[in-house]
């Protein structure tokens, strides 16, 4: 089963919890046992799994992903000005494969699923792909 989920970025940077809605989509295919494989098509966008608690913690990653590739830098050289959205995404990875235990995702106690955006605002989209016996 493959399922499309759309959403909306508002700022250039920002980690969107889409924990939910690929329960969401677990619950509705009845998975009791098997994985969950989320998967972004884009450059400048990635995926993480982090911690969900404080969020803070997301705050202090994208600060440090701005202080390591910064927006603007004197050897860039791609035309299109985005060279800090590609090695973020570069480094947060296009996808993330989540274990199913009794229809549920099998995170850590503190741990969500996070689309991570890098050059927005933009129109995005995720894939999920479900796999396993009900």
């Amino acid at each position: 089963m493959l399922v499309t989920e759309t959403l909306r970025t508002l700022r250039r940077d920002e980690m969107i919890d889409i924990t939910r809605q690929v329960q969401s989509h677990v619950q509705a295919a009845g998975i009791r046992s098997g994985e969950v494989l989320v998967y972004c098509p884009h450059t400048t966008a990635g995926l993480t799994i982090q911690e969900n608690a404080d969020p803070d913690v997301k705050h202090d990653i994208l600060l440090r992903l701005d202080e390591v590739y910064p927006w603007e830098h004197p050897r860039y050289r791609h035309a299109e000005g985005n060279t800090a959205a590609h090695l973020k995404a570069l480094t947060t990875g296009t996808s993330q494969l989540v274990p199913i235990e009794d229809g549920r995702l099998s995170l850590g106690r503190w741990q969500g699923i996070y689309f991570c955006e890098f050059d927005g605002p933009r129109s995005r989209e995720y894939r999920i792909r479900i796999t396993g016996d009900r």
